[in-house]
């Protein structure tokens, strides 16, 4: 059997995955990786290429960046049999959906049509869903509304994070992967159309999103932290917390866990040297790692030892 002629669209952490398992199979051939361009990164906007590209780089194979699908002419490239998506990140227009034989395959992180859209591993979390997993499908021109080939489903612990969970659909998705592109091609998985009345939404997210509502259940603003860490992260300012902080300064809280302590909403409470803030309705989370604007990232006790107790 000849090896199918792929093109992969990818960009991010999550991408690397399913890349790495398509290079991996011998019955495929990567023939061409299309990711975003490289984007300034960090304080200092060094110019960094995306994952997808540093993997691609690593087995030399054909790379292109463009800013734009819109205009972009795939066919001019070759002939290829299959494309493969995974948090690509650029619209895809139906030009470059029709060029491929047999279409390109979405590897979405959910179960649509619940939670279309950019962000559906962080909507689970921050919603509390109990349950998730991975759709193949086939794209159309809509937002993930293209026929299901294949999924697989996925509990969510308790304490699930963001990358907890990604890293478990990233298994789950490589799996699913292998499990649908051939019987696919050969016609024996038929693509089946979604229930569009079923359909949820999630939308991308951005550094605002993060801000705690402190009037909010200790539940709540877990989830918030396990959908929106490591980004954008959770944070507070000193001046809405009950405490002798240092004013109009921005805390980031970078791993917390409820409590069972009884607490005043925002009010900080010391205790054994573990620091906790009150929630809604008389709840609180423990806060085990934080930063203070201007600080580096430091434990709570090193955080009560320097900012709490020498006040």
């Amino acid at each position: 059997m000849n090896k199918i002629s792929t093109i992969f669209f990818g960009t991010h952490d999550f991408a690397v995955k399913i890349l790495q398992s398509l290079i991996d199979n011998p019955q495929l051939s990567i023939d061409l990786v299309i990711t975003q361009p490289d984007k300034p990164s960090g304080r200092k906007k060094i110019i960094t290429p995306p994952p997808v590209k540093i993997l691609a780089e690593k087995y030399n194979l054909k790379i292109l960046q463009p800013t734009s699908l819109k205009t972009f002419a795939l066919k001019t490239l070759g002939t290829f049999d299959l494309g493969i998506c995974a948090q690509y990140g650029l619209l895809i227009p139906q030009h470059i959906l029709d060029t491929p034989k047999f279409g390109i395959l979405n590897v979405h992180t959910s179960l649509l049509p619940k939670y279309r859209g950019a962000s559906p591993i962080q909507s689970a979390l921050l919603n509390n869903e109990t349950k998730t997993g991975i759709t193949i499908m086939k794209m159309d021109k809509g937002l993930d509304t293209g026929p299901i080939i294949l999924q697989k489903s996925l509990p969510i612990e308790p304490d699930d994070t963001f990358l907890d969970l990604e890293q478990k659909l990233s298994q789950i998705a490589i799996l699913s992967l292998s499990e649908a592109i051939f019987p696919y091609i050969e016609g024996k998985l038929k693509p089946q159309t979604q229930n569009n009345a079923q359909a949820t939404f999630c939308r991308e997210f951005n550094r605002t999103d993060g801000k705690i509502n402190w009037f909010l259940s200790a539940q709540t603003i877990y989830n918030q932290y396990r959908g929106l860490t490591p980004w954008p992260g959770i944070w507070t300012m000193t001046d809405e917390l009950k405490s002798n902080l240092p004013k109009n300064k921005r805390i980031k809280l970078l791993k917390i866990k409820p409590s069972k302590q009884q607490l005043e909403n925002k009010k900080i409470k010391i205790e054994n040297n573990k620091l906790f803030i009150g929630c809604g309705n008389n709840e609180s989370i423990e806060i085990l790692e934080l930063q203070l604007e201007g600080n580096k990232p430091m434990s709570a006790q090193n955080f009560i030892n320097g900012f709490i107790k020498n006040k």
